[in-house]
């Protein structure tokens, strides 16, 4: 789908689950919890999972006064469509050698469970001190692979969502709220 170039994709929405200032609320309230509980380390190392995160990961950053690094990690599940196509793959690696670290990835949504299962399975056969999740939308309707998640932002519906780094067809990450797409849009 390649939308024109001036088309408003408000149009699109069926309705918004989540605004962005109760967004940025929950983001700001998991920063602070994420402050308690990495108290008195020092080597916290946020892995943002591309490309879905990166607006999660932007702010839940800002949020934290503390010293972080950051890496990126790309991992595909989707192809373009609004399914799983349950084949996992590794598409962009770390740039950090994440032995002996902290590590928390921050994920956009948890839909089946396989992709983030399978992240983390990877990133604890490389040895970091600790490892947890931060994932700022659980979709629990859907899920197939039990994944122990350490910070959840918002429980949603079964519902496809898009905004705030969410897309479809790479369309929609720009939008600041979560909102639910008109079905009409990505039916087949």
């Amino acid at each position: 789908m390649v939308a024109p170039a001036d088309r408003d994709l408000h149009q699109d929405i069926d309705r918004v689950l989540i605004a962005d200032e109760r967004l940025q609320a929950r983001v700001r309230e998991m920063g602070r919890q994420i402050e308690i509980d990495y108290r008195g380390i020092d080597d916290l190392l946020l892995i943002c999972v591309l490309k879905g995160a990166f607006v999660f990961l932007a702010d839940l950053s800002r949020a934290l006064h503390r010293p972080h690094q950051l890496d990126f990690m790309g991992i595909s599940s989707y192809g373009s469509g609004t399914q799983s196509s349950g084949a996992v793959r590794i598409v962009l690696d770390l740039k950090q050698d994440i032995a002996g670290r902290h590590v928390l990835i921050v994920e956009d949504i948890i839909d089946s469970g396989r992709t983030l299962d399978y992240m983390r399975r990877n990133l604890l056969a490389r040895s970091p001190a600790s490892l947890r999740i931060c994932a700022l939308l659980d979709k629990p309707a859907r899920r197939e692979v039990d994944v122990p998640v350490d910070y959840v932002g918002f429980h949603i519906p079964d519902a496809f969502v898009v905004g705030y780094g969410l897309d479809f067809s790479e369309i929609y990450r720009n939008l600041p709220f979560i909102a639910v797409l008109k079905p009409e849009v990505f039916a087949g």
